[in-house]
């Protein structure tokens, strides 16, 4: 890379507080709306920090008003980066640099691209934001809820609606799913010529069996101030679920208190603009909320999206999900998911309730459809 480019790069990284040491004429043409967009952006931090841009007559002055509003930032920041970055800058605007201002102008707030990331920033700030923005906000989240509910719904609607695919591999080792032409395939290279015989040590299981209706599906979900993200896919798959036959919904929203939002279940929106993301962490107190609500424990699933992070009792946590498995009900826990969709949980207290009858994965909405179908077949 040149040194001319890489003055460039840096004067654009830095902004106009550089321009001592990078003078604005490193950039090159066209930069100049690349310049203004960051600036507009970045130098909210600058200024929060007490920084003051210098006018070049060695005299110190507060930073110029900008030219640009809200709405033309978002237009000209879509027109200047690739969507992926747009995004990206969209949400730190919001979460990160406190340009809230977009909810409150309606055509702004239209011109935002709905994504998970955005949504989770704004279920992150809206405890702190205006009331006169709430309608901005729930406009966008709604976009974001339809935009989510188009990519996965079909993965659901697939996985759990009538019969299954007999050609897809199940997990479930169960003798009336055994699958025996693909058993002999897979161990095929096993035969053992002198005996006559073939040694099976992969055993196969299909799918192909109707799940027995009616099924109740319990969603217990953190809502501790890490869990935006999960709390978001979790009240849209619960609404998804809702939907679909032969399926009864309840979600459960808790920190160390419990909210039941069953009643809302098919309004996502709703349920996130109700949402207090925050606070503490009392899984064992949701666990046995959530106990109540079991009718047919051999019918029931009871899904726990949480980190694990629990600031309850750990023993009364334990016992609980001890009296829901000799109960006969299903338990799933889903740990929590960072931006990057690495897990982010407790493994001690994952392992805990993993050793008392819990499944414990990480994944993702869409693999936690196909985890549905497979325990609910």
């Amino acid at each position: 890379m040149s040194s001319s480019e890489l003055a460039r790069r840096w004067r654009l990284i830095l902004g106009r507080y550089a321009e001592g040491s990078l003078a604005a004429s490193v950039l090159g043409e066209g930069d100049a709306n690349i310049d203004q967009v960051l600036s507009y952006l970045f130098d909210r931090d600058y200024v929060e920090r007490g920084h003051r841009h210098q006018t070049g007559q060695g005299q110190g002055g507060s930073l110029d008003p900008s030219a640009l509003t809200a709405i033309t930032w978002l237009e000209q920041t879509r027109d200047i980066f690739p969507q992926s970055t747009f995004e990206r800058l969209q949400t730190q605007a919001i979460e990160q640099y406190g340009m809230t201002e977009i909810l409150a102008d309606a055509k702004a707030a239209e011109s935002l691209q709905p994504s998970p990331e955005l949504g989770t920033a704004l279920l992150r700030v809206r405890g702190n934001l205006d009331s006169k923005l709430e309608a901005g906000l729930r406009a966008v989240i709604a976009k974001v809820v339809e935009e989510i509910v188009r990519l996965i719904k079909p993965k659901f609607t697939a996985a759990l609606s009538g019969s299954r695919n007999r050609f897809r591999r199940s997990f479930q080792p169960r003798a009336q799913n055994f699958d025996w032409r693909s058993t002999i395939r897979a161990n095929l290279a096993n035969w053992d010529s002198k005996n006559q015989r073939l040694i099976i040590e992969d055993v196969r299981f299909n799918s192909r069996l109707r799940r027995k209706l009616p099924w109740d599906v319990i969603l217990c979900v953190d809502q501790s101030g890490s869990m935006a993200s999960s709390v978001l896919y979790s009240a849209i798959c619960a609404s998804i679920l809702a939907g679909l036959p032969g399926i009864n919904v309840s979600l459960i929203l808790f920190d160390t208190s419990v909210v039941d939002m069953s009643s809302q279940v098919g309004d996502p929106v709703g349920v996130l603009m109700t949402a207090q993301l925050g606070g503490g962490t009392n899984i064992a107190g949701a666990l046995g909320y959530s106990e109540t609500l079991v009718r047919h424990p051999k019918q029931t699933v009871l899904a726990l999206i949480s980190d694990f992070e629990e600031g309850g009792s750990v023993s009364e946590l334990l016992q609980t999900v001890l009296r829901l498995r000799a109960a006969g009900v299903t338990l799933l826990g889903i740990a929590a998911l960072d931006e990057e969709a690495s897990p982010q949980y407790d493994p001690r207290v994952a392992g805990l309730l993993a050793d008392r009858g819990m499944q414990i994965a990480a994944l993702t909405p869409e693999h936690f459809a196909a985890w549905l179908a497979e325990v609910m077949a």
